[in-house]
């Protein structure tokens, strides 16, 4: 008799490749915008510190960007669980086809195979790397981060800074550790999506010719290009910033936003991290 996910297979597939676009790959567009405005976002930092750095604006529109999504944004918490919900769908099913499948790189070494093997493992380490991502960041698992840093969107450029040097004071043996995770698994993800767009539209048949799967290839390309610049912005800016700097950097964004009653001023939360 046919198992549930063979009777709807023909649904199930097409959720899946869904699921991976929206609201995950969307999702993923908009965190790394917002992660590598610390590169760029003294670009388009509209009011205060004109006259300084142009890292410290970039530091100053990161802050004000992160604080924005988790004061402002409606139903945080309904969106994050969506997401949730939508990963384990995606994470699931994708598991199922990735034990059912069969690459035959061993036999037809094509560029196609070789696509789809990269395509389960950075699956299977991209899901591990956001599981990391989101416990140590978001829920707090300080034991899980060299040097035990708790990540605080009111101090958000020097707390993560510190979470990835593995202290407050420079970058660690085990900071390098986790620098070089987090190198690895946002490059997986970013390959995961773009290739996972390029045979979505396989899916939903959109793409049926060689021709048309061929222009939709550079498409898919342009953005995985894109995306990995910011990506790795993301990750190498956040490097480069000293946790001192950018916390007097945030506090006098707090201070120029009068924001005192609704972020907490420098030391009630970020002190001792």
């Amino acid at each position: 008799m046919p198992s549930f996910i063979e009777k709807n297979h023909f649904l199930l597939r097409r959720l899946h490749s869904l699921t991976g676009i929206v609201p995950i790959g969307v999702f993923l567009i908009a965190h790394l915008l917002t992660n590598s405005s610390v590169v760029w976002g003294g670009a388009a930092l509209r009011e205060g510190m004109h006259d300084a750095p142009f890292g410290d604006r970039g530091i100053a529109y990161f802050q004000e960007e992160v604080a924005w999504i988790n004061t402002q944004v409606p139903h945080l918490l309904l969106i994050e669980i969506t997401l949730w919900v939508s990963l384990a769908f995606h994470a699931i099913l994708g598991i199922v086809y990735a034990k059912t499948g069969s690459a035959n790189t061993d036999r037809y070494p094509y560029q196609g195979n070789w696509r789809y093997r990269v395509q389960r493992l950075s699956g299977y380490l991209g899901f591990l790397f956001i599981f990391y991502h989101i416990a140590t960041l978001r829920w707090g698992w300080t034991f899980l981060i060299p040097g035990g840093t708790e990540w605080s969107f009111r101090f958000s450029a020097s707390t993560l800074a510190a979470a990835l040097h593995g202290s407050t004071a420079g970058l660690t043996t085990m900071g390098v550790v986790v620098s070089l995770f987090y190198f690895v698994g946002v490059s997986l993800l970013v390959f995961h999506f773009a290739n996972g767009l390029w045979t979505a539209a396989i899916t939903w048949g959109l793409t049926i010719s060689r021709a048309a799967q061929r222009r939709w290839g550079y498409v898919c390309t342009g953005l995985g290009a894109a995306l990995m610049l910011m990506a790795w912005m993301s990750l190498f800016g956040a490097l480069a910033v000293k946790h001192d700097d950018a916390k007097r950097i945030e506090t006098q964004v707090h201070q120029s936003a009068g924001g005192e009653s609704r972020i907490a001023p420098a030391g009630s939360v970020a002190d001792g991290h």
